[in-house]
């Protein structure tokens, strides 16, 4: 268990590093840039064209990457064979998305402008699917440092490549949102080259074929995974792209939801890669019959904490923050911000949660969990949206955030026989009401609010150690220990 914990905590510690050298820029030099120079208006038309393009990247995949990354964490001499066919399958797969996805705009309505942009979005969505695949196979071999680098070669490409389209003065003509889009195109098809050299390099040589017997025992294993993703997509994804298509000014409206969804997405990337490492982790610990409480209680620790802390901090400052990363709608994008960070909390307790269950192989009540909640989701958004346009939107994803995180807590205690830590409980809420009244104080000091804000930060940070909740003994004994 101590090697587990010391593998978590330190390749943990390599990714985040790595992501916090790389993802910050991008998201708020490179696509925040992007956002202002071309306006809400523009920026919510891409915006709502890519969730489009993200919420059927479904048919890309249909669960192979999760189930494949579980798979090979239990059975590494399955690689070579898996990875030969995989390949020609994900081709045909390609196809059939291709051709739903613009099928599916041509029935909506979407104009000729929208077609040619979701074009390159939805190759975009392919290239990207491809590389999720290449690196499942990566992190299933537990090669999580090559894994971690992978995971931020395609970000590193296209702040350079936007770089230049920004601010190197290669053009005359004003900045387009079509260049963004393809930028992106370059960056992943180099990062899926190099992806698909390592692993072929792990497997040794393959003979690429369609084997239809293969394809459909592994669709068939799959498939609870696929249809998973989708209704988590669904509900995590569709509350742009029903301001888009609910609302006059819904290009605009998808814009100011952008503008809040901003952090909220930056952050979501740093938790989604617990679950990148804790997948294959509580795999191989579940098919060895070793327990996971341990695992479970370290890494929700280490993710629910930053989560109150960032949350919190956001809701004190949403005004401050949004002032410094854009132009226009503040106002409306600050009270929007400040709903959609509160999700952040359950969301992070979803990648704990929702993963163990996954790598437990619990589909069918995950699938149930899901379907639950993009029904909620549309309801919702359907009532709200018409009547309080993109606050609507928020807070319909609040509540089914909030409700979904639950009742996956709930089936992951009961499926492993988990006790409730009630001194666990009664030191978050001791710790999240000294955040708020650090956010309180913090407040009404007469210095820069960048200045005050590090400081509730730094304050919350100390009073997590202070509380108990982490102890840098017990993380240094983890790390030094590998027995």
């Amino acid at each position: 268990m101590n090697s587990l914990k010391r593998k978590f905590i330190t390749n943990l510690g390599l990714v985040l590093f790595l992501n916090l050298l790389i993802k910050p820029f991008w998201i708020f030099g490179i696509d925040r840039t992007v956002q202002n120079v071309v306006g809400a208006e523009q920026y919510g038309f891409y915006f709502a064209l890519f969730n489009f393009s993200l919420i059927l990247n479904i048919l890309l995949d249909l669960g192979i990457t999760n189930f494949n990354s579980r798979n090979i964490a239990q059975h590494n001499h399955l690689l070579n064979k898996h990875f030969s066919n995989i390949i020609i399958l994900r081709a045909l797969l390609g196809a059939v998305y291709f051709i739903v996805s613009l099928t599916i705009a041509w029935l909506s309505n979407y104009q000729w402008d929208q077609i040619k942009l979701l074009l390159i979005l939805v190759f975009n969505q392919f290239l990207a699917s491809f590389i999720m695949y290449l690196r499942s196979n990566l992190s299933g071999l537990h090669l999580f440092k090559t894994d971690s680098i992978i995971s931020v070669l395609d970000r590193t490409l296209m702040i350079i490549f936007c770089s230049f389209l920004l601010w190197g003065h290669i053009t005359e003509e004003p900045f387009q949102i079509k260049w963004f889009a393809m930028a992106q195109t370059a960056a992943y098809a180099i990062t899926a080259l190099i992806a698909f050299a390592l692993v072929l390099w792990r497997s040794g040589k393959i003979r690429i074929r369609f084997d239809w017997h293969f394809s459909m025992a592994i669709l068939k294993k799959s498939y609870p995974y696929a249809l998973l993703i989708l209704l988590m997509a669904f509900y995590n994804r569709v509350d742009s792209v029903m301001l888009e298509r609910l609302l006059p000014d819904g290009s605009k409206q998808a814009g100011i939801y952008a503008q809040a969804f901003r952090i909220l997405d930056a952050a979501s990337m740093f938790s989604l890669l617990f679950a990148g490492l804790l997948l294959p982790m509580f795999s191989k610990m579940i098919k060895q019959k070793e327990p996971v409480g341990q695992l479970v209680l370290l890494s929700f620790i280490l993710i629910v904490i930053p989560s109150i802390i960032l949350s919190v901090t956001c809701a004190f400052y949403n005004n401050e923050l949004m002032v410094l990363m854009y132009h226009s709608h503040i106002e409306s994008s600050a009270v929007i911000f400040s709903i959609l960070m509160f999700g952040y909390i359950p969301i992070s307790m979803t990648y704990i949660f929702g993963t163990l269950l996954t790598a437990n192989g619990s589909l069918r009540a995950l699938n149930l969990m899901a379907l639950a909640g993009m029904v909620l989701n549309v309801i919702l958004n359907l009532i709200l949206i018409p009547r309080y346009q993109v606050l609507g939107s928020a807070v319909s994803s609040l509540l089914t955030q909030s409700i979904t995180a639950f009742i996956q807590i709930v089936l992951a205690f009961r499926i492993f026989k988990l006790h409730i830590n009630y001194k666990l409980i009664i030191l978050l809420l001791i710790f999240a009401a000294g955040v708020v009244l650090f956010g309180v104080i913090s407040k009404d000091l007469p210095y820069n609010w960048m200045l005050t804000m590090v400081l509730m930060v730094t304050l919350s940070i100390i009073w997590a150690f202070s509380t108990g909740l982490i102890k840098i003994k017990n993380i240094y004994q983890i790390i030094k220990n590998d027995k």
